[in-house]
C-alpha cells in the first residue's frame, strides 16, 4: 500500500476583521445594524466597569472572590450575540457580561458572589445553566442538551465557554467526541486567555493553535481575533448557522488575554510580567471597538462619556438594589428548590433536619 498523505475534510483558518490598530478590512466586515452595533459597545462597558466595582467591592470583604472579564469582554459578547433567546448558553465561571446579555440581572451576580443562593437561580426564559466551576465538566452538559435538541427536532443551538486550560481536561475531549459523533448542535467558544491560572499556554499544549484540535474530531475549527469583536461575531455567526441547519458542532478558538487577575484569590505579579500585560493592553477590544464606530460615524466623544455615565448608574442602581435585598429575609430552604425536578428521598430527608433546626433556631430567638 503506497504511502501518502490523508486529505482531511476541514483546515484550520484565522480570522481578524479590525485589527489592534484599528485597521479595518471592509472585504471581510460584516453587515451588522447600528443598533446592534452600539448595543454591543455598551455590553463591553457595562462588563468592565461592573467587572471594576465588582473588584472594589470583593477587596473591601462586601463579596467573595470572583473571575475577572477584564480583556475578554470581545471573545464573549460578540459570540454569544449570535444566539437567539431559545438557544442555550453554558458558561464557565468567567462569562458574566454574556450571562447578563442573555437576560439575567447583574444583582443576581452579585448575589452568587457574595455567597447567596438566590444568585444561582436563572430567571423564567431564559435558557442559561448556572456557572460552572470545575474546568472543562461543563462542555459535557453543552453537548447533552444539544444533543437532548437535535433529538427533539428542536431547532435549538447551544453555545459553551471555556478556557485554554480546560482543553487539557478529559471532560473537553469527550465533549467534542460526542459532539461531532452524534452531529450535535453546539458551539465550543475557547476563550485562550493564555493563562491557566499560572500556567502559561505554552505549558498547556505543544499545538501551534488549539482550534487545530476540532481536526482530531472532524469538526470545523477556527482561531479568531478575540480581542475584534467583530471577528468574533462572524464566527459564531457561520458556527451557529452551521449547526441550527444540522451542521454539527464547530471550535472557534478566541484568542485574547486576561488583563486582570485569574480570581481574586490570585497575585499574576508572582508568574507574569507587567510588560506581557502592558503590551496586550495595546490591544483592548473596547478601544478598537471604540474607534471603529467613531470613525463609522456611530458615536462621539460627548456619546462615548453620556454611555459611561448611564452604565455607572445603572451599576450604581443595581448594588443599591442588591443591597436591600440581603438586608431582607433570605430562606435558606430555597437551596433544595432548583437543585433537582424532583428531590430523592436523601435530600427531602436533608430539607427537613435544616427546616427544624431554622424552627428551633428562631424559636430559641423568640423566648
Amino acid at each position: 500500500m503506497p504511502r501518502k498523505e490523508i486529505d482531511l475534510p476541514h483546515r484550520v483558518e484565522t480570522l481578524s476583521i479590525l485589527d489592534e490598530n484599528g485597521v479595518l478590512d471592509k472585504s471581510l466586515e460584516p453587515d451588522l445594524p447600528d443598533d446592534l452595533l452600539l448595543r454591543l459597545y455598551r455590553a463591553m462597558i457595562l462588563g468592565r466597569r461592573f467587572d471594576e466595582r465588582m473588584l472594589i467591592l470583593q477587596r473591601q470583604g462586601r463579596i467573595g472572590t470572583f473571575a475577572p472579564i477584564k480583556g475578554q469582554e470581545a471573545s464573549q459578547l460578540g459570540a454569544v450575540a449570535a444566539l437567539k433567546p431559545e438557544d442555550w448558553m453554558v458558561p464557565s465561571f468567567r462569562e458574566g457580561a454574556a450571562q447578563v446579555w442573555r437576560g439575567q440581572d447583574m444583582e443576581s451576580l452579585l448575589l452568587l458572589f457574595g455567597g447567596y443562593n438566590e444568585g444561582g437561580v436563572i430567571p423564567p426564559g431564559v435558557n442559561n445553566l448556572p456557572i460552572s466551576i470545575p474546568v472543562g465538566s461543563h462542555t459535557l452538559h453543552a453537548v447533552g442538551l444539544a444533543y437532548a435538541a437535535r433529538y427533539r427536532k428542536q431547532e435549538q443551538v447551544v453555545m459553551t465557554f471555556f478556557g485554554d486550560g480546560a482543553t487539557s481536561e478529559g471532560d473537553f475531549h469527550e465533549a467534542m467526541n460526542f459532539a461531532a459523533v452524534f452531529r450535535a448542535p453546539v458551539v465550543f467558544v475557547c476563550q485562550n486567555n493564555h493563562w491557566a491560572i499560572s500556567i502559561p499556554r505554552s505549558r498547556q499544549s505543544h499545538s501551534s493553535t488549539l482550534a487545530q484540535k476540532a481536526l482530531a474530531y472532524d469538526m470545523p475549527g477556527i482561531m479568531v481575533d478575540g480581542n475584534d469583536v467583530l471577528a468574533v461575531y462572524t464566527a459564531a455567526r457561520e458556527a451557529v448557522d452551521r449547526a441550527r441547519a444540522g451542521g454539527g458542532p464547530t471550535f472557534i478558538e478566541c484568542v485574547t488575554y486576561r488583563m486582570s487577575v485569574h480570581t481574586t484569590a490570585d497575585d499574576p505579579k508572582r508568574y507574569r510580567k507587567d510588560e506581557e500585560v502592558e503590551e496586550w493592553a495595546k490591544r483592548d477590544p473596547i478601544l478598537r471597538f471604540q474607534k471603529y464606530l467613531i470613525e463609522k460615524g456611530l458615536l462621539t466623544e460627548e456619546t462615548v462619556q453620556s454611555i459611561e455615565e448611564q452604565v455607572q448608574n445603572d451599576i450604581k442602581g443595581v448594588e443599591a438594589r442588591w443591597e436591600k435585598r440581603i438586608q431582607g429575609p433570605l430562606d435558606p430552604l430555597k437551596m433544595f428548590d432548583h437543585a433537582y425536578a424532583e428531590l430523592p428521598p436523601s435530600v427531602l430527608e436533608q430539607k427537613a433536619e435544616l427546616a427544624a433546626e431554622l424552627r428551633e433556631q428562631q424559636g430559641k430567638a423568640g423566648s
